[in-house]
């Protein structure tokens, strides 16, 4: 029986995960339902993706009774607002990035999630790439020997987009892709807590941050070469470009790729046909009755706003919802 989506955002990421989804399987995969803030914006999006169902909120599509999951692809500082309401109805979810605004309330929805006795997952797609399932076995196998070190450079010139930059829409470096760095090195290291967090950064006039230093670094101000390494004894192990949806790996110079199917569509984002990874991760734990995701668990989720929250506040960046 085939996992049925439900849409929740009728934005560029949601046109993306669509396309993505008709790369799989119908049999296994299939969009039943789309939401968003109008209803013109719902049905335009609809008629694009051949979705049989349009709704102008996103309580009608709370309603609905043939929806297995929701994809939220809405602004994240509504994650909290929007996932609760879905969750509190008992619909599995599947949350984009970041999964919301500070480490409060990624726990309120852990916590929605624990009690309506629902799958929730944050939609990091890094994870579920072919790629990091391979770093991920030659690290477990000991093939590269103990990895000492992650280096992760990201960068890209998004400031002449309001998004990016505008507290009031949880603009930021750190946020937006900062985190890709972040959950690399967390990968890595199997989820250990750090031991101390040392970050710096320069500010942008909205309050947000531009540049955030450490031992991975971020930049909105210009394109950075986006490959994390993974220095260790005999040599190194590179995650080839773009870091966060990989299609390449390389190890001691040796290439091994894995190549995206081809979109349907136009896409909105790089790769972003590697959604569909995501997307089955999420249809395997609900065929197995899985609450959450090996791959990204709520545990990995906590522990990577809390290192971001704190990396925020050494920093000096502050949401609205941090006060709340």
């Amino acid at each position: 029986m085939a996992t049925r989506w439900g849409i929740c955002g009728a934005g560029n990421i949601s046109h993306d995960f669509c396309v993505a989804l008709r790369t799989l399987s119908h049999e296994d995969h299939q969009i039943a339902a789309v939401a968003a803030r109008s209803l013109e914006s719902a049905e335009k999006f609809a008629k694009t993706h051949g979705i049989p169902k349009a709704y102008g909120s996103y309580q009608e599509l709370v309603k609905d009774p043939n929806i297995d999951v929701v994809y939220i692809g809405v602004l994240h500082t509504h994650h909290l607002q929007v996932g609760l309401l879905f969750l509190n109805a008992g619909k599995n979810v599947l949350c984009e990035k970041p999964f919301a605004m500070n480490l409060r309330e990624v726990r309120q929805l852990i916590s929605a999630a624990c009690e309506n006795n629902v799958f929730l997952m944050e939609a990091v797609w890094s994870r579920c790439f072919p790629v990091y399932a391979e770093v991920g076995r030659l690290l477990s196998e000991s093939a590269v020997g103990e990895v000492k070190m992650v280096k992760a450079y990201f960068g890209l010139s998004l400031l002449d987009r309001e998004r990016i930059t505008q507290k009031e829409q949880g603009g930021g470096g750190l946020m937006l892709i900062g985190m890709y760095c972040l959950q690399f090195a967390l990968m890595v290291f199997k989820g250990e807590r750090p031991e101390s967090i040392h970050a710096t950064g320069v500010l942008l006039p909205s309050g947000t941050v531009n540049i955030t230093t450490a031992l991975l670094t971020v930049y909105l101000l210009m394109k950075q070469t986006c490959r994390p390494v993974l220095p260790f004894q005999t040599g190194e192990l590179n995650v080839g470009h773009p870091m966060h949806c990989p299609t390449v790996l390389e190890l001691n110079g040796k290439k091994t790729e894995f190549p995206l199917p081809e979109p349907g569509l136009p896409l909105n984002f790089p790769n972003s046909t590697g959604l569909r990874y995501e997307a089955e991760e999420v249809r395997r734990c609900l065929l197995k009755g899985l609450k959450e995701s090996i791959k990204m668990s709520l545990t990995d989720s906590e522990l990577l706003t809390e290192i971001m929250d704190e990396a925020r506040r050494q920093v000096g960046v502050v949401y609205e919802q941090d006060s709340q």
